[in-house]
């Protein structure tokens, strides 16, 4: 087991620049589609995208190992919270990606009668719920970040520099204006958690795009495979970052 995770690790890397590489060709084929370019060259370029698709799945078939090792680390937490969060989200990952191995082992021709939409479908709901779990952790870690900080800049500022200056509001347009001052200064407090905390800005950003794609696959919410396409493109970027420098990592 302890060796198959070292390679799930090691081939981490190489299944993000595959991924990347198959959402620009996404993108890409529905830009030129829109631009009028020739049918049998967007066929060339469904026909990267399906490559580069298959490889990424030969390169995650450890992940389903890795996945379930990181289930065990998690729920050893303290933080009840975390504990669940960061649980469930590997364990369905762990899902995710034994479906999307038997998805492999069916467009590659190993199961050559396996209904493919079926499990696209379900290895897309494991996807979908962890990531589910994986922001709903952001938005925890979000607030616990950002009580800390409200209580820090109150302690230094004083009561009246935590509401605002403390100035008062009477009638209808003086809730109005005291509900649109909180609601500045919650974003400008959210705005400094994440600016003083970028493993956790990553995470948000590249979990609110990775969450388009199932949303659109399963016909929750479409988008398009443009938008689709940029979503995943960036978030693949956002991964590889990680990956190079393992400080932009959120832990645990």
């Amino acid at each position: 087991m302890e060796s198959w995770v070292r390679f799930s690790a090691q081939s981490q890397a190489k299944e993000r620049v595959f991924r990347a590489a198959q959402y620009a060709c996404t993108l890409l084929g529905y830009t030129l589609q829109k631009n009028g370019a020739s049918p049998d060259f967007l066929a060339r370029i469904k026909q990267l995208e399906a490559h580069l698709s298959l490889g990424r799945k030969l390169f995650r078939l450890g992940n389903s190992a890795d996945a379930l090792e990181a289930a065990k680390r998690a729920i050893h937490l303290s933080d009840m919270v975390l504990r669940f969060c960061i649980t469930v989200s590997h364990l369905n990952r762990a899902m995710y990606f034994a479906c999307d191995n038997i998805l492999w082992a069916g467009k590659s021709g190993l199961v050559p009668h396996m209904d493919q939409e079926k499990w696209s479908q379900r290895s897309f709901r494991y996807y979908l719920f962890s990531l589910i779990m994986n922001l709903s952790r952001d938005a925890y870690e979000i607030r616990l970040l950002a009580e800390r900080e409200a209580n820090g800049k109150s302690q230094k500022g004083g009561r009246g520099d935590a509401v605002g200056g403390g100035g008062s509001f009477s009638g209808e347009d003086g809730r109005l204006q005291q509900l649109a001052l909180r609601l500045k200064l919650q974003l400008q407090l959210l705005a400094r958690v994440l600016r003083n905390n970028p493993p956790l800005l990553l995470d948000v950003a590249k979990n609110a795009c990775d969450l388009f794609i199932p949303l659109d696959k399963l016909g929750i919410y479409k988008t398009g495979p443009g938008f689709v396409g940029l979503c995943g493109l960036t978030s693949s970027v956002l991964s590889i970052l990680a990956i190079v420098h393992p400080w932009l990592k959120l832990k645990p």
